[in-house]
């Protein structure tokens, strides 16, 4: 009885500390060395150099996924993900050569309609290209990015429910498609998402999407709703942010 009593506790040990355990999401967008607007970043070789030298772990996202879902036991000791959205070129000639140096896995959310048609956007041979590497993950941003809230205000529910039918499984079958490969996540475009959205994902076989909460996922978030950290080019953008997240939060002190 007693050994029957201290498996349990071990498997409940586990389990709370399975709970607790958490990562951040980071998300960029553009890379360069001059800031064409507020969405460009800087800094990504030397966000990679402070990643490695405080012993952090990136881990390709399915791996956090898997984890929250519950379909894998723990993660590295101090995890982060890196994730890009949109599909600019940039991430290809300014990102794509860093992650090949150091072999570090990403996953890019990528809306179809401005691959290899828009000026500032990668070629599905670049697509291509990244993902045979075996360190890049293409996932889907919608087919062209909508604004889901201004959409519903703008037009009739029939034509609202249509354009999210066709923004979640457009995108979703061209990737698939064009790069041979399942997509089964989804970045919520501006981060907007609803309960309404949200069961149209599943239906259309996402397994989880991303929003653009400040915080680090773990098990106590949906799956159809997982927060990730906008990096933008302010000075220690990255270095703040992990402080911040490592940093214990009390709660605060009852007034006398």
């Amino acid at each position: 009885m007693k050994n029957t009593w201290f498996v349990l506790l071990l498997a409940y040990t586990a389990a709370w500390g399975a709970e607790s355990v958490s990562a951040p999401i980071l998300l960029y967008h553009r890379l360069g060395s001059v800031i064409a607007d507020s969405m460009t970043v800087r800094t990504f070789a030397s966000d990679l150099a402070y990643l490695k030298a405080q012993g952090y772990s990136v881990i390709p996202l399915r791996n956090l996924t898997d984890f929250i879902a519950g379909k894998a036991h723990s993660l590295p000791e101090r995890s982060v993900v890196i994730t890009a959205d949109d599909g600019h070129k940039s991430i290809y000639t300014e990102m794509y050569p860093l992650l090949k140096r150091d072999h570090i896995p990403v996953t890019l959310f990528i809306y179809p309609s401005a691959i290899s048609n828009a000026s500032y956007a990668m070629t599905w041979q670049q697509l291509r290209e990244m993902q045979d590497s075996g360190l890049v993950d293409i996932q889907s941003h919608s087919y062209w990015h909508p604004n889901f809230k201004k959409e519903k205000k703008r037009l009739s529910a029939d034509a609202y429910q249509s354009l999210v039918q066709i923004q979640l499984y457009k995108s979703k079958q061209v990737l698939q498609q064009r790069l041979d490969k399942p997509v089964d996540m989804l970045a919520w475009p501006y981060g907007i998402f609803d309960e309404n959205l949200m069961e149209n994902a599943k239906k259309q076989g996402y397994s989880a999407a991303f929003t653009l909460e400040a915080r680090p996922a773990g098990r106590s978030d949906k799956l159809m709703a997982l927060p990730r950290f906008l990096m933008t080019n302010q000075k220690h953008a990255l270095e703040n942010l992990l402080a911040e997240v490592s940093r214990p939060h009390l709660k605060p002190k009852e007034s006398p």
